[in-house]
C-alpha cells in the first residue's frame, strides 16, 4: 500500500498545490499588464517576462515530475532570438504551450489535491477515531447518513472504513496524476516535428563523426601496414639490384627477394583486409551471404538462420553487417560464451544476436555498443540490449521497413 511511489506521488500533489497557484499569479500579472501596456514600449517586455515564468515554471514542473512521477519528458529547443529576444519570446509556440500548462494546471493541481487528501485525511481519520472515540462528549456522526459512533461495532465498522480509505488513497492519487501527467507530456515537451528535427541533427552529427573515424582509422591502417611493408619491399627490391649490378652473393640475394616477397604478401593481405572493411566483397552476393561468412569466421560456434522477404537497401545492409561483426567480436572478446546465435528476419530487417556468455553488457556513453547504436540511428533503426548478469545476451537490432 505505502511504497515508494506512493510517497512520491503524495509529496508531489502536496508540492504542487502552493506553486500552481502562486506560478499562476505570478505568471498572469505580467501577462495581464503587458497585454494592457500593448500599446506602449513596456508593454511587450512586461508580456515576455510573464512568458518567461510560465516557461521557467514548466521547467520546474517538468523536473519535479521526473524525480517525482517517473515521467521523462525532453526539453523543448530555446527560443531562437533571430529579430531580438522579446519577439522570440512571444513568437516561441513552446513558451505559450508552457503558458498553457500553468493554466491548466491550477485547477487541475487543487482538484487532484482536494480528491487525493480527502481519501488520505478520512482513512486516516475513521481508521484512528477506534482509539479515542469513547472519551469524546460528543459522539461522532457521519453527515448525509443516520449513523453515530457510539458503541464498539461502530467504532470498529467506522475504522474497516477508514482502512478502505487508505488502501484506495495510492491508487486514488495515482489515477488522478495521470491527467497531470498527460498535460506534462502534450504541453511541456517538444513537439514531433521539432523533436524528428533534434533527433536528425543529431544522427547527422554522428554520421559525420563515424566516418570522420572511419578515414581516420583508414589513413592510420596505410600509414602504419601498408605504407610501411611497401617501403621494405622498396628497399630490398634496391638491395637486389645493387646486387646484381656487381658480383651477386646469390646466397643473400635469395634472401633479399624472399624478404621482398614476404613483404608483398603481406601487403595484398593488409590492402585486402582494408577492402573489406571499406565494403565487404560478400555484400555483393547479399547480406545472407555476407553474414555466412562472418559466422564461419567466428572463433566460437555460430548458427544463422536468415529469412528475408526482399534485400534491403545498401546502407543498411552495410550498417547491419558491421553491427553483427561488432557484436560477434564482443561476444568471442569479452562474453566468455560457448555459442551463439544470428536470426535475421524481414521486413526491415530485424537481427538478433544471442550468446550464453556472462552477460552483464551495458550502454555507456563512449563504449561500443553506444556507438554501435548510434551508427544504427543514422538510418532510423534502434538497438535494444537485454543481458542480465549470468547471461544470456540478446540484443535486437531494428531497421525501419
Amino acid at each position: 500500500m505505502f511504497t515508494k511511489r506512493t510517497g512520491a506521488e503524495v509529496l508531489y500533489v502536496l508540492a504542487c498545490l502552493p506553486m500552481c497557484l502562486v506560478g499562476l499569479v505570478a505568471m498572469l500579472a505580467p501577462l495581464v499588464v503587458g497585454a494592457g501596456l500593448s500599446i506602449t514600449l513596456i508593454g511587450l517586455p512586461i508580456a515576455a517576462l510573464g512568458v518567461l515564468i510560465a516557461r521557467g515554471l514548466g521547467n520546474t514542473y517538468r523536473g519535479m515530475a521526473r524525480s517525482l512521477l517517473g515521467t521523462k519528458v525532453a526539453k523543448p529547443d530555446p527560443p531562437a532570438p533571430t529579430s531580438g529576444i522579446i519577439p522570440a519570446v512571444l513568437r516561441d509556440p513552446a513558451s505559450w504551450r508552457a503558458v498553457l500548462y500553468v493554466v491548466l494546471k491550477a485547477p487541475v493541481g487543487v482538484a487532484t489535491f482536494v480528491l487525493s487528501m480527502a481519501f488520505w485525511v478520512y482513512g486516516l481519520f475513521m481508521l484512528t477515531h477506534i482509539a479515542y472515540w469513547y472519551v469524546l462528549s460528543d459522539k461522532l456522526g457521519l453527515p448525509f447518513v443516520d449513523f453515530k459512533v457510539d458503541t464498539w461495532p461502530n467504532a470498529v465498522l467506522l475504522a474497516l472504513v477508514g482502512l478502505g480509505l487508505l488502501w484506495a488513497a495510492p491508487r486514488v492519487t495515482h489515477g488522478l496524476l495521470w491527467l497531470d501527467r498527460m498535460l506534462i507530456r502534450g504541453l511541456l515537451g517538444p513537439t514531433t516535428l521539432s523533436q524528428r528535427v533534434r533527433d536528425l541533427e543529431e544522427t547527422r552529427a554522428h554520421a559525420v563523426d563515424d566516418t570522420a573515424a572511419r578515414l581516420r582509422q583508414i589513413e592510420r591502417d596505410l600509414h602504419d601496414g601498408t605504407q610501411a611493408r611497401m617501403v621494405a619491399l622498396a628497399m630490398h627490391l634496391g638491395m637486389v639490384k645493387e646486387e646484381l649490378n656487381g658480383e651477386p652473393d646469390l646466397a643473400m640475394t635469395r634472401k633479399l627477394v624472399d624478404l621482398a616477397h614476404t613483404n608483398a604478401k603481406e601487403a595484398l593481405v593488409e590492402v585486402r583486409d582494408l577492402a573489406r572493411g571499406i565494403h565487404p566483397a560478400a555484400l555483393d552476393k547479399g547480406l545472407d551471404a555476407a553474414l555466412a561468412t562472418l559466422a564461419s569466421r567466428s572463433p566460437i560456434p555460430v548458427s544463422l538462420s536468415v529469412s528475408l522477404d526482399s534485400r534491403p537497401a545498401q546502407a543498411i545492409e552495410m550498417i547491419a553487417y558491421f553491427c553483427t561483426a561488432e557484436l560477434l567480436t564482443n561476444i568471442a572478446k569479452h562474453s566468455m560464451a560457448t555459442e551463439a546465435s544470428v536470426s535475421v528476419t524481414g521486413p526491415g530487417p530485424r537481427i538478433e544476436v544471442v550468446d550464453n556468455g556472462i552477460g552483464g553488457a551495458l550502454v555507456k556513453p563512449g563504449a561500443g555498443l553506444a556507438g554501435l547504436r548510434e551508427r544504427v540511428a543514422t538510418v532510423d533503426g534502434t538497438v535494444a540490449v537485454d543481458s542480465p548478469l549470468g547471461g544470456p545476451t540478446k540484443v535486437v537490432i531494428s531497421f525501419p521497413a
